[in-house]
């Protein structure tokens, strides 16, 4: 009995802390692989992308900008998702109790249940869902949340994880080679680089308005269906 117990503890600090291990020694590697100049840029990156609302969208181009490889600099943030997920994938529960992770997981599972518009789409889709769900650069679309929808609409881990990792990837290398050629215009002719910004943010104001028109209409729906 003691040696079952013993194996069972073992096994759940091994699930707990070998992907906080992974990560660092593969982040920090990569780190130290790098000369100075891009090695203090390279992890103050890394680190903001564990705090909203910075994501993917914002930090891989600031790194690209920043002169770190796009490919290196897309696989970073890429893997940092893949850690996340595969960290719950082992841990959903115990997750659930560390203060702030525990917060947002609740919060999500609940924003989940309540709402059957936010991640419906996602459900019938199921794997492909997932992909999608984590190649999309916007707030919240991340390894985390992707682990929380994925146990929600009740895919196996394993099966979340690989959605998850596949999304993030592609997502990533997307957004990488996206930025690397916007600032390759900007070198080469500055004012159609303005232009092609100015562009991206009036669609960008479009999709936030019609989002935000949306939401109002969904909550007077709510609101007459419950009066």
């Amino acid at each position: 009995m003691k040696e079952k117990k013993y194996s069972s503890l073992f096994i759940r600090l091994t699930k707990f802390f070998l992907p906080i291990i992974i990560g660092l020694t593969v982040i920090g590697s990569i780190g130290f692989l790098m000369n100075e100049s891009i090695r203090i840029k390279y992890w103050p990156l890394i680190t903001a992308y564990f705090f909203p609302p910075l994501g993917k969208e914002t930090v891989i181009p600031a790194g690209v900008a920043a002169n770190i490889n796009p490919l290196i600099m897309a696989l970073s943030i890429a893997f940092v998702d893949i850690i996340v997920a595969l960290f719950l994938v082992w841990n959903y529960d115990l997750a659930k109790k560390i203060p702030f992770v525990g917060k947002f997981i609740i919060k999500i599972e609940n924003i989940g249940k309540k709402s059957s518009s936010k991640y419906a789409w996602i459900k019938p889709l199921r794997f492909v869902g997932i992909v999608l769900f984590v190649m999309v650069p916007f707030q919240g679309s991340g390894g985390l949340v992707g682990s929380i929808i994925g146990r929600f609409i009740g895919m196996k881990p394993i099966n979340t994880f690989l959605a998850i990792s596949t999304g993030a990837i592609i997502g990533c290398v997307l957004i990488a080679y996206f930025a690397d050629a916007i600032l390759s215009v900007f070198i080469r002719n500055f004012m159609l680089g303005i232009l092609i910004i100015i562009i991206l943010i009036i669609i960008g104001l479009m999709i936030y308005i019609y989002k935000n028109s949306k939401k109002r209409a969904n909550d007077k729906k709510n609101n007459k269906i419950s009066l």
